[in-house]
């Protein structure tokens, strides 16, 4: 099975987003200067944090159930588009990061690297590792939910967590790019100890 079509992957607007978020810090920190300790620090900070978030950012975000207040039903705009990608796994402009959420919360993290770096410069590692490593979330799961076979063992771990997700359990296996936040959270056992469920397409949440 061949490499699938990167042009298709640049054809959706939030890998764009993402790519220009990053090139733009990576160019500009050099000229930023101050290179420190914490250049180094921070990106091993943020690939130790970074499997724990996409676990709590699925769990409690993204599988975020409608809730009922005074009458109305609030359903938060990501959980829902979420649904949509459990719904139909391979309609691929529902496999990104949803372009509203994504103009929502990307100057939101811009401005929370600006306000507690201790300068510009550390700002600028934050925000260009936090966006490359975005850039690899929205590939990796991109190519999940193409057909393109595994070639490595890495990835070929990654393509059977994510399937299992939304095939055999959503209860389970909820890291992207990422399993260590499922193995401390234990949310990955034995495959054969889980029943197949089913609500995958759903997360258990009626159609309106």
């Amino acid at each position: 099975m061949g490499f699938p079509d990167d042009a298709k992957f640049f054809s959706y607007p939030t890998p764009w987003i993402i790519a220009l978020t990053a090139l733009a810090a990576w160019v500009a920190r050099p000229f930023v200067g101050g290179f420190g300790w914490w250049d180094l620090i921070l990106p091993v900070a943020i690939v130790a944090f970074w499997p724990l978030q996409e676990w709590l950012i699925h769990v409690f975000i993204l599988h975020l159930k409608p809730v009922e207040l005074f009458g109305k039903r609030f359903d938060l705009h990501l959980a829902k588009k979420h649904r949509d990608h459990h719904g139909d796994p391979w309609r691929l402009e529902d496999v990104f990061i949803p372009l509203r959420s994504l103009l929502l919360g990307l100057p939101v993290g811009v401005g929370l690297w600006l306000l507690v770096a201790p300068d510009w410069g550390i700002a600028l590692t934050g925000v260009g590792f936090y966006a490359t490593l975005g850039l690899v979330y929205e590939w990796t799961h991109y190519l999940v939910h193409t057909n393109y076979r595994p070639k490595t063992k890495l990835y070929r771990r990654l393509w059977k967590n994510h399937r299992l997700h939304h095939f055999k359990s959503e209860q389970h296996w909820y890291g992207v790019t990422m399993l260590g936040g499922d193995r401390l959270l234990g949310t990955a056992p034995d495959v054969g100890e889980v029943e197949t469920s089913e609500t995958c397409r759903t997360l258990g949440v009626g159609q309106d």
